[in-house]
Parts: structure tokens; sequence; C-alpha cells
């Protein structure tokens, strides 16, 4: 990060598409403001997930970007990651609230509807992921992810992350629901794409029209 406070508006959170390399992953902090980066398993096993996070956390850290890691605790303690990701239902979230969140963040997703969003709500994670990972393909965000987004930005205080489109310019109909992060991921990270011109030019977008949040 370039800032030593953070921008007050909707921020970037990046998810680590299947394949990227630790190297490519990092290139994007020297892009501007992210304000974390969510690692999903991506079908590695427990050595190639723990491996890559190892590689990546110092990096993100040092650049004031947080880590947060899919689904495993155990892999998320191991590597000092700042953040663990829970998908697998309101049970497994509510564990993972209750013994680690005074240690890391605890965040959530896979709510498709605003019940579901609410029973997840229910039980305080630390933010609200709308969207699924590697389902960034058309060039703009769903409008499920947006629609939930908007709602959830007006009613509720948990943070929300909305996923973007494969189209960086996405970003800013993510930013126009009010939510505080937008997540980029083939944005950022796809083919022939420079990750750090593609943070710089996210940054950019978003300073030019990405409504302010109140004090």
């Amino acid at each position: 990060m370039t800032e030593t406070t953070p921008p007050n508006r909707c921020r970037i959170v990046l998810i680590a598409p299947p394949g990227v390399g630790a190297e490519r992953l990092a290139t994007a902090f020297a892009g501007g403001d992210v304000a974390s980066l969510i690692l999903p398993r991506n079908g590695l096993d427990d050595a190639a997930f723990q491996a890559l996070a190892e590689k990546v956390i110092p990096a993100a850290q040092a650049a004031g970007a947080a880590v947060i890691v899919e689904g495993d605790t155990r892999i998320a303690g191991r590597v000092r990651a700042d953040g663990i990701h829970i998908e697998s239902g309101k049970a497994d979230l509510a564990e993972a609230v209750e013994r680690f969140q005074d240690k890391m963040a605890v965040g959530t997703g896979g709510a498709k509807t605003r019940d579901e969003a609410l029973e997840l709500g229910e039980e305080r994670p630390d933010y609200i992921f709308f969207g699924r990972f590697g389902y960034d393909t058309q060039a703009e965000p769903h409008p499920r992810n947006l629609n939930l987004g908007r709602w959830w930005a007006e009613m509720i205080e948990i943070p929300c992350i909305v996923m973007a489109g494969s189209d960086l310019a996405s970003a800013a109909a993510v930013a126009e629901t009010g939510a505080e992060f937008v997540a980029l991921s083939a944005a950022v990270y796809g083919d022939g794409i420079d990750p750090r011109e593609a943070v710089v030019r996210a940054n950019a977008l978003l300073d030019a029209q990405a409504p302010r949040f109140e004090d």
C-alpha cells in the first residue's frame, strides 16, 4: 500500500485465481492500495497451498495488505495469515468465529439470497463476500451480487465484498452499490494483464468514480 491512510471509498480485495504463482500475485501490490488478498485453495493439496501462502504473505503484509486463507484454519495459523475465509456453512463459521476471531479476521461467503446472508450475518463475521471464486468470467459483475451488495451495504454494518467482472471498469459498478470492497481477480491476473498496472488503473478509477463514505 502506498498511502498511510486508506482511501475513504470502496477498496480493492484481490482474489488469487488458479495457477497463478506467488511472484505474479505479489506484483499487484506495487500498483497502490490493496486492502487484502484472498487465497482460495483452487484445488491445491495441503503442502502446495501452504507453500503458496508462505511465499506471498510476506510481500502482501509488507505492502500493507492482509492475506485471507480459504477454509483451512490449520494452514492459516501456520503461515500467520491475517484471516480465514469460511464458505462451508453457518456451523463452521460459528466455530471459526468463536475459536479464531480474537486472533485473526473471520470472513464468509456463499450466500445467494438475502435470507442466507442474514443467517451468516448472525454469527458476526468480519465481512461477507458476495460472489463465487473463479466465476468472474463475464465483463460485468453478476446482477445478483450487485443487488445483494447494495442491499447489505444499506442495511447491515458488517462490511461486504462484491465480486466485480473481468473488465476492470466493472469495479465502478460495485463501488456504486456502497460496498466497502470490490473483489478483482481476472481483471488483474488474467492472461496478458500486468497486475501492477491493473491495480494502478483500478485505484485511479475508484478515486475518480467511487462514492466517498461518511466519516
